[in-house]
């Protein structure tokens, strides 16, 4: 891939590493063909230049989705590809149209959910990302599309993840062409039951893999000519018998005789078994059991697995005996016989396991025995039977086995495929291929060979198809492809199966020579091949010998070739166990045909192996194939850890590596012409300078740098291997010497910059010095004229002071004398106002004392007056009592009286008991307080006599002025602690304010919380009275319903099929007739106008029929003269729907709600339904607003027999006959016409309905959510085209590459734009229609609502699904399209947008993650809570991951941060959080009847002009008179 001159000093190349298998790294020096790189471990290597590879350093950091779009296609390219992918949990890549799957080893349910199926169901291959659905899908539609049938080949080694693989594909066509299978399971279902059973008999431990499918499978699902699945059948192909009787250490036979030896005591004994150490076709190998698996457990899950697929008891208990007896047979051991070459039993314990084998096989021991060591030839002279000798006999044993057991498992797949059953007359298949992978061990015998022969055929196979892909695309790029070689194995599987001289063909021709040994076989090979090229001789080893297979050399040990290649079955054992007793045993042994029963015919393995080879190559040959290569990523099988070296070698070993060499051979490179321009157009600038085409300005720019060899296709440049590397040394030069460009002058300007930088700073030195001296010198004039200004005042401050002291002293002195004279006024007039309020107190209390006193000997005195008059009555009724007992109750309620009156004086005296001694106590306190305030009067005038002689006697002694000094400093001694004390109150008096105040804070505080408490007290009193109202609603509502779904019932009970009620148009034996005028029900009764009364009166009873049928026609004629005028588009009147009015108007004014029988509800419902079979918007948006309005009437109007709504008072009053109700018609007609029959919206009559009418309201209900869902689907079909081209920004022409023209940018953001602009006038078209029509804003609302969301989900799961949406460009693209959306609700306003805008969230955040700068600044707690607060963690790590900006070459969020949303990610799985991180549109109807009363205003049937057609008409003379 690297060229001498394409390698320079700085390249970026990958070199061979030991451990990593290939490391990157750069060039640090270069020596001819030799180079020093130095890795991104910081080892330096040094290599030949040949074996280093270029490093694409643009590639996404997320790698690509498909690996032919890769710039270098080799080995490093591609593993470092799928390295970075697998990071990401990007499991699945594609390889042109392969599949490379790597098993992540944890679960990813998102990536298999229905969401996931429904994305790709029907996608273009390629378009969304790769997914083991896509090439399910791609199959599926080739099959249907083409007519033929595809197959699907999935390989990989033990543990790679076929087996899952195998399972989403069929799910997956399950779900395209699904059809339930026997009793509810479907077809996969059935496939995917049936695993456990060939699980347990076919798969094995090998080296690499605990349970590693020793055979291959390959599953039809069949199909009929409609796509829908038909059957399936499953094919086994490659067996490895040998492994029966041969197992090498450490792997281990089939799994069942494990299962079968770990299974319960009471079957083990039934079939006398022991551990499996003691069985010889199982002690071969050390290893018995499985860490981790439980064979006990293992055993009874086979058997309830085998009872799913329908294998009978019986038929299980015969299928363990076959195994047991495998085993036992496998312990029958041989010894030397009397005669020469004869053997026998070798002893009892031989014996035994002979007699358990035949016991099992229900046949007879001894023929058992005579099978086994003896052999019958027959000859035209007679039949001859010998003995064997012991190692003859020990191989009769062995192919007895593989036979045994190689029957019972084709039984088991004959028996699966009748479970699951097949359809002889399916028109195509699709074929799972689920085979076992290229082996390599460092130990490789005949079961390597053969299943190595099957990988070269696949090989081949493959290699053609690719071939083939390759052609076709070259084909269809019209370019030159006949030179190109096709790199082939053919040579390989002539040296392994080419007739005479294969190695298949010259081991079966060692097997019939019975002195062959696995020497003589060893040398016939040396000899035959020692100038074949794919086949070497090892030089320490005379048995074995390598080929070179497509992926790599394989030693192989020829010891056991002849012994592991017979295969034939022995006459002898063929009559024995077709003669067995067991049903079971003798049907896997059928009659052979009489010319191969005489003698044993030679039959290997290695024959049969190529025949069944063949077979399958045949099928495959016959479909379309699609590959599916799975990866083991580690042996550990952990997630997260990435093996290259183990990886490399499957990628070999699957023959990925051998198609890239296919594409290598050819043009690896491909690349369009705008990435052609977009990463070379550097190279030549005057390309795209000019106005060039895209594909000229690609060929000029690969002839300007002279390349050679490459091919321009119609939309592709297509390089040899090599010159993209070269192209990118040149691009590497032209950018380096623009970089070395940029850099000089960067430097130029930094030096200058440097320069300036120090000039500056030395004129700013020079300043600073300057200005310091400056300083200097004004602070010393500052000093000597502040020195001078000191004096000055310090002169001035001891003058002031002295004069102060003088001053000071004599107002002290002064203010002294006032003071104690104020003092001694304060006294006095104290002691005064105390006097005088003790005299008022001592007064107020004596004034109290005396009324108390009076009041009481008022009460005494009353009490006795009452008393005494008591008395008086009572001897008065007591005398009374005596003559007469009639006064006895009188007698009673005095007593009681008295004994009340008694009570209370008790009380009274008590109580003034408690007055006087209360009286006591507070006359004592008030002699108390009395007391103690004349004692501080009298310390009062002592205290002042005392100080007037102190001050007077200070006065008479006091000294001249000269002497008072020291009585002044003890006055002023004694002020300043007045002062003091003075300056504690007041500050006292502060904190009491201010405490005081703080009080009032806290108490307005607590008022304000108290009103606020309040206010919400009230709110909360408000909403429980809204709450009861609306609970009140909705009991009226549920008894209202209750009552209907009654009605229905019972009309439902009524109405019986067998008697039909005829409902004709003029018929005279209807139950009830309309009048003519109204409508309204009547038993034979005339409706006439005033002036027409008597005389119709007159004859009523001599003519009774003819009226009736008048009443029948005019009301036949009034019901097809109102479906002819509703099937009318009749307009608006006053913004209310003309139609809607009218219809109501009539039926109420009918009485059509109250009739138990009647066809006009039927006539309007399919008058509706042909109006709307059109899809035409304007007309469903006129009966969207009719339907709505005159449900909403209906709504307020109805209500059912028996609601709860009507008072038992009106329904008393109201007359239930038909004939009451006529009557009270004819009584006040026009008082009803104007109250009850049309009132007004205020104050609407309720009517109770019956059964037609509940109906009719309910159909209304259906055509309004039909109507509404018609015209939001049909809005969502005219966008959905569109918005599969607003995801994705359209690539600009070549000239946007080139900036500066303005009026380009211009034009192509105007036609960027265009997909949206076309998007936002379907919406303006949808609104204009709708408003026209004057559709319920509500209703509006909800349509746009629901297509906002439709948006939001489209975009949202192509931008998840596609990782070339995920970008900085295209999220710009998407945001300004947005912006549009945006402007539209703004326009349209809240009325009918509504909150259709935040229905977006998902996108709008999604697209603002993808265009925001410095994502790996962010944290993860910032995207999930301000960021995209909407998303869940499993959508962020998706578009985190996928994201790539093609604009700038910024990097997605940290490695940190989507290591924590992995984290995050297994948590959730873990806690069964759902994990589809796809959205799912709802396209349910967003409202109920009910929701939409509360939120429209009520409708008015108000005054509407009515139509022309029914204006003259006499029966719409009501509508006529209302709106006059």
């Amino acid at each position: 891939m690297a060229t001498p001159e394409n390698i320079i000093v700085g390249s970026h190349v990958w070199v061979e590493d030991p451990e990593l298998a290939w490391i990157d790294g750069e060039v640090t020096r270069v020596n001819g063909h030799e180079i020093h790189v130095q890795n991104t471990n910081g080892k330096l290597v040094v290599t030949d230049i040949s074996n280093a590879y270029p490093k694409d350093t643009e590639a996404p950091p997320g790698g690509v989705d498909d690996m032919t779009k890769l710039a270098y296609l080799h080995e490093p390219g591609v593993l470092h590809n799928l390295a970075n992918r697998y990071e990401l949990n990007e499991i699945y890549t594609y390889t042109g149209n392969i599949l490379i799957a790597v098993n992540p080893f944890q679960r990813l349910p998102h990536l298999y959910d229905t969401h996931m199926m429904e994305q790709y169901k029907g996608a273009a291959f390629g378009e969304l990302s790769p997914h083991v659905f896509a090439v399910a899908d791609t199959s599926y539609r080739a099959m249907m599309n083409e007519g033929k049938s595809n197959s699907i080949l999935v390989s990989g080694e033990s543990g790679a993840g076929k087996t899952e693989t195998t399972k989403m594909l069929m799910r997956y066509l399950a779900y395209l062409g699904g059809r339930s299978g026997v009793e509810g399971r479907t077809v996969e279902q059935q496939v995917l039951e049936s695993n456990p059973v060939l699980e347990a008999f076919g798969n094995a431990k090998t080296v690499r893999n605990n349970n590693s499918s020793r055979f291959g499978k390959f599953v039809e699902i069949q199909f009929d000519k409609n796509g829908k699945i038909s059957g399936a059948a499953i094919r086994t192909y490659l067996l490895e018998r040998s492994r029966v009787c041969q197992v090498s250490d450490p792997e281990r036979n089939y799994h069942c005789f494990y299962l079968l030896c770990a299974a319960p005591p009471e079957v083990r004994e039934k079939y006398k078994l022991e551990s499996p150490e003691s069985f010889h076709y199982l002690n071969q190998s050390k290893c018995y059991r499985l860490d981790g698996v439980d064979d006990g457990q293992e055993y009874l899950a086979t058997r309830r697995a085998m009872d799913v697929v329908g294998i009978s008891e019986e038929d299980q208990e015969a299928i363990f005996r076959v195994v047991a007896a495998v085993l036992h047979l496998g312990n029958i051991e041989f010894a030397k016989g009397p005669e020469i070459d004869s053997s026998v039993i070798k002893d009892e314990k031989s014996r035994f396991h002979l007699s358990t084998t035949a016991e099992l096989l229900m046949c007879d021991a001894k023929s058992l025995e005579d099978a086994l060591i003896k052999r019958v030839m027959v000859t035209p002279e007679e039949i001859i039977t010998r003995t064997l000798d012991p190692v003859s006999a020990a191989i009769g044993r062995d192919a007895l086995a593989k036979t045994l057991y190689s029957r019972l498992f084709d039984w088991l797949v004959d028996k699966i495929n009748i479970s699951i059953g097949q359809d002889p007359n399916s028109k195509y298949i699709i074929g799972v291929l689920d085979i076992y992978g290229f082996e390599s061990f460092k130990f490789n015998s005949f079961e390597q060979f053969c299943i190595n022969f099957t990988n070269e055929k696949l090989q081949q196979h493959f290699n053609q198809h690719v071939f083939k892909m390759e052609q076709e695309e070259y084909t269809k790029e019209e370019i030159n492809w006949s030179y190109i070689e096709f790199v082939d194995n053919q040579d390989v599987l002539d040296l392994i199966e080419k007739k005479p001289g294969g190695i298949v063909a010259l081991l079966d021709e060692a097997c019939m020579f019975p002195k062959s040994t696995h020497e003589t076989f060893a040398q016939k090979l040396y000899q035959t091949f020692k100038n074949n090229k794919r086949f070497m001789k090892p030089k320490l080893s005379r048995t074995s010998f390598t080929i070179a297979h497509y992926a790599g050399e394989v030693t192989y040990q020829a010891d056991q070739f002849l012994d592991k290649n017979k295969d034939y079955v022995v006459a002898e054992h063929q009559d024995l166990l077709a003669a067995s007793k067991c049903p079971f045993v003798a049907g896997l042994f059928p009659p052979l045909p009489e010319e191969s029963s005489k003698s044993s015919k030679f039959s290997s393995i290695g024959s049969r192996f190529k025949l069944q080879l063949q077979s399958l190559m045949e099928t495959l040959s016959s479909t379309e194939p699609h590959y599916i290569r799975c990866v083991k990523p580690n042996n550990a099988l952990k997630p997260a850890i990435f093996e290259n070296i183990n990886i490399l070698n499957q990628l070999r070993c699957g023959g990925v590596l051998e198609a890239i060499r296919i594409s290598c051979a050819g043009y690896p490179t491909r690349r369009t012409f705008y990435d052609f321009l977009l990463r070379f157009g550097v190279l030549a600038p005057g390309v795209l300078d000019g106005n060039y085409d895209d594909k000229v300005g690609c060929q000029m720019i690969l002839d300007k740098m002279g390349l050679k060899g490459y091919q321009v296709g119609k939309a592709k440049i297509f390089l040899r291997a090599g010159q993209m590397a070269e192209l990118d040394t040149r691009r590497a030069e032209v950018l380096g010497n623009a970089a070395r460009t940029i850099q000089r002058r960067g430097r130029t300007y930094i030096a200058r910059r440097e320069f300036i930088s120090l000039r500056n700073a030395a004129i700013q030195l020079q300043c600073c010095c300057r200005g310091r001296m400056a300083c200097k010198l004004y602070e010393k004039l500052r000093q000597e004229a502040a020195a001078l200004k000191i004096q000055k005042n310090f002169r001035c401050y001891v003058a002031r002071k002295s004069y102060t002291e003088v001053r000071s002293s004599a107002i002290t002195l002064q203010a002294g004398l006032r003071a104690m004279n104020a003092r001694n006024e304060f006294r006095y007039r104290k002691q005064t106002r105390a006097a005088t309020t003790i005299q008022s107190h001592l007064r107020c209390y004596m004034a109290h004392s005396y009324y108390k006193h009076l009041q009481q000997a008022v009460l005494v005195t009353q009490c006795g007056w009452r008393r005494r008059v008591a008395r008086r009555e009572l001897r008065k009724l007591k005398m009374a009592a005596r003559e007469t007992g009639a006064l006895k109750e009188a007698k009673d309620k005095l007593e009681k009286r008295v004994e009340e009156l008694t009570w209370r004086l008790q009380f009274e005296k008590q109580l003034r008991a408690n007055l006087e001694e209360e009286k006591a106590q507070e006359i004592a306190k008030l002699q108390e307080a009395l007391q103690g305030m004349q004692i501080q009067v009298e310390e009062a005038n002592s205290r002042v006599v005392k100080e007037r002689d102190a001050a007077r006697k200070a006065i008479e002694e006091a000294p001249p002025v000269v002497k008072e000094v020291p009585v002044m400093v003890q006055d002023t001694e004694r002020v300043d602690v007045l002062t003091a004390e003075v300056e504690n109150l007041k500050a006292l008096l502060l904190k009491e304010k201010q405490a005081a105040e703080d009080a009032r804070k806290a108490c307005s505080d607590s008022e304000g919380r108290n009103s606020e408490l309040v206010k919400k007290l009230e709110d909360a009193e408000q909403k429980m009275n809204e709450l009861r109202d609306s609970v009140q609603r909705l009991d009226e509502k549920l008894c209202n319903a209750v009552s209907e779904n009654q009605v229905l019932r019972q009309q439902a009970l009524t109405m019986t099929p067998t008697k039909p009620v005829p409902v004709p148009a003029r018929s005279k034996t209807m139950t009830a007739q309309r009048s003519p005028e109204n409508g309204n029900i009547t038993n034979g009764e005339t409706k006439v106008s005033p002036d027409t009364t008597p005389a119709v009166y007159s004859n009523q009873s001599e003519s009774e029929d003819t009226p009736q049928k008048s009443l029948n026609e005019k009301q036949q004629e009034y019901q097809d003269l109102l479906i002819n005028c509703i099937s009318q588009n009749l307009g608006y009147s006053g913004g209310k729907p003309v139609a809607a009015s009218v219809i109501y108007k009539s039926l109420l004014h009918w009485r059509s709600f109250e009739v138990d029988r009647t066809s006009i509800f039927d006539r309007i419902i399919q008058t509706i339904s042909s109006a709307i079979e059109v899809q035409d918007n304007v007309v469903l948006a006129y009966w969207l607003s009719n339907t709505s309005t005159l449900l909403l009437l209906l709504q307020q109007t109805l209500k059912a027999t028996g609601a709860a709504s009507l008072t038992p008072q009106r329904r008393r009053t109201m007359s239930t006959s038909l004939f009451g109700r006529m009557s009270s018609l004819r009584a006040s007609p026009q008082s009803l016409l104007n109250g009850r029959m049309i009132s007004r919206a205020d104050n609407i009559r309720q009517v109770e309905a019956k059964y037609p009418a509940l109906l009719f309201k309910q159909q209304l209900t259906a055509f309004l959510e039909k109507i509404y869902g018609m015209i939001r689907d049909n809005l969502k079909r005219e966008i959905s085209p569109v918005l599969g081209l607003c995801i994705q920004a359209p690539r600009t022409s070549r000239a946007s590459l080139i900036k500066g023209r303005s009026h380009s940018n211009v034009a192509a953001q105007q036609a960027l734009m265009a997909h949206w602009q076309s998007i936002v006038k379907s919406l303006n078209s949808y609104l204009q229609t709708m408003k026209s029509n004057y559709v319920p804003p509500v209703l509006v609302h909800k349509v746009y609502s629901q297509i906002f969301s439709f948006i939001n989900v489209q975009l949202f799961n192509s931008l998840l699904l596609r990782r070339e949406c995920c970008s900085f460009s295209n999220g710009e693209y998407v945001k300004a399209g947005l912006a549009e959306l945006e402007q539209w609700c703004d326009d349209a306003t809240e009325e009918y947008a509504g909150s259709a805008w935040d229905d977006l969230k998902h996108i709008r955040q999604a697209v603002g993650f993808l265009v925001i700068h410095q994502k790996p600044k962010k944290i993860l707690n910032e995207i999930t809570k301000d960021l995209c607060p909407a998303l869940s963690i499993q959508q962020l790590y998706r578009i985190s991951t996928m994201y790539w900006d093609d604009k700038y070459g910024t990097h997605t969020v940290s490695s940190d941060v989507i290591s924590s949303m992995r984290v995050q990610m297994t948590e959730d799985a873990n806690n069964a959080v759902s994990s589809s991180f796809l959205l799912d549109d709802d396209s349910s109807i967003p409202f109920t009847v009910d929701e939409i009363s509360s939120s429209m205003t009520q409708p008015e049937a108000g005054d509407i002009e009515p139509p022309e057609l029914i204006r003259q008409n006499s029966g719409f003379s009501f509508l006529v008179q209302r709106s006059e």
